[in-house]
């Protein structure tokens, strides 16, 4: 049924890296949410009212707040899908994250006034009158949620959205949060212990943790989260088969979106080959890179000295000191300036982020194993840092 609708109201459903198309999954997924949630709210309130059930009425307004979620969704994906302009060179797709934000804080505050709503229930209990109504009403609610859960994760694996993939995690406690209201509900209907006002504060801590999540998860692209393994292999595998590349390294990706993608990489290339062969190679990469990946790829060209036999085994011999401190140390641009009497060894090493030593600690440690080598070398260290710092050996050139 889900594939069924999404042929249906989806023009070119498989082009998914067209804006309008995946502006159109967002649109489809966020009236299918809103039009649910309110028929979910309409029964559950319904129900919760004549019965006089805090827990169900609190189940009612989750759906209530659901469907408002759905509704900022279905704005956000419409000013997401707005094309690049004057004061906004980057687009507008980061929108979506920012209607997954305000999604994510309706849903907490709505948590935390029910919480306070079943509290109250607790203090003076009323013992709510259940019937067989009740617990079809909140069958009927699961299933819709199961159903939600599915279509909401297909949608977010389709068009790689972090809002829908949030909204389906959503859809997935609230059949938690429904299951347990329908326990408390045959509980209290079979043996008349009222557990309502409890069953409440549960789905209203459901409420809030999810929340909290969401939050979590919708501001973490906006503060500019790091690429994934995969895509950083990918760029590695892809850029090292192209002839004359000899290895890269300072690869940073920027994300404004799930199809705006800008990236900026150091390119070794021999520094003998002809300056116009090197640039038509790097040339091509680039436009290759936004062609078949659709990422804005900028490369700086660094030409790497490999004929001379003193630097190369000068190389080797830096190379073993770094693994004997640490095999998670990666070495780049290394070159050297031959002196009368001494020499300078200039390199970057790339460690990650939460690399145990500092700085200062790391370029003392391997200057001192450079200068036992030699006391002659002199050794000029940049220390970079990166989430993930693949190592090139891992890929074939």
């Amino acid at each position: 049924m889900i594939d069924l609708l999404i042929k249906k109201l989806i023009k070119n459903y498989k082009n998914t890296g067209n804006p309008q198309v995946r502006e159109n999954y967002g649109k489809l997924a966020s009236i299918m949410g809103i039009a649910t949630n309110l028929f979910l709210f309409s029964i559950k309130i319904t129900v919760g009212l004549i019965f006089n059930s805090i827990s169900i009425i609190a189940d009612a307004v989750n759906n209530l707040s659901d469907s408002g979620a759905s509704l900022v969704t279905l704005v956000g994906f419409k000013l997401s899908g707005k094309p690049a302009d004057q004061d906004h060179p980057y687009g507008h797709e980061r929108m979506e994250n920012i209607a997954g934000l305000v999604v994510s804080f309706i849903i907490l505050f709505l948590g935390l006034q029910l919480i306070q709503s079943s509290i109250g229930k607790i203090v003076a209990p009323e013992l709510p009158q259940f019937s067989s109504i009740t617990i079809v009403v909140l069958i009927i609610a699961i299933l819709v949620k199961v159903w939600q859960f599915w279509f909401y994760q297909k949608i977010a694996k389709t068009i790689d959205s972090m809002t829908l993939l949030a909204t389906a995690t959503d859809s997935r406690n609230d059949i938690m949060a429904t299951s347990a209201v329908l326990i408390a509900a045959m509980i209290t209907f079979i043996t008349g212990f009222d557990l309502d006002g409890y069953m409440g504060v549960v789905v209203a801590i459901f409420i809030v943790f999810s929340g909290i999540n969401l939050v979590k998860e919708t501001i973490s692209p906006l503060l500019g989260s790091a690429p994934s393994k995969d895509l950083i292999d990918n760029i590695y595998q892809k850029i090292l088969s192209y002839e004359h590349i000899i290895g890269l390294h300072d690869l940073i990706v920027h994300s404004y979106g799930a199809t705006k993608i800008y990236a900026s990489v150091h390119c070794e290339v021999p520094a003998e080959l002809n300056c116009l062969v090197s640039h038509s190679v790097i040339d091509q990469i680039e436009r290759d890179f936004l062609k078949e990946m659709d990422i804005h790829l900028i490369i700086h060209m660094d030409p790497v000295v490999i004929d001379d036999k003193e630097t190369n085994d000068l190389k080797k011999q830096v190379e073993t000191v770094i693994l004997s401190i640490s095999p998670d140390i990666h070495m780049h641009d290394f070159r050297v300036v031959w002196g009368f009497n001494h020499a300078n060894i200039i390199f970057d090493v790339a460690v990650s982020y939460d690399f145990p030593w500092s700085n200062a600690e790391l370029i003392q440690m391997i200057s001192d194993e450079i200068y036992k080598i030699n006391d002659s070398y002199h050794a000029v260290i940049t220390v970079d840092h990166s989430n993930y710092v693949p190592n090139e050996n891992d890929f074939e050139c």
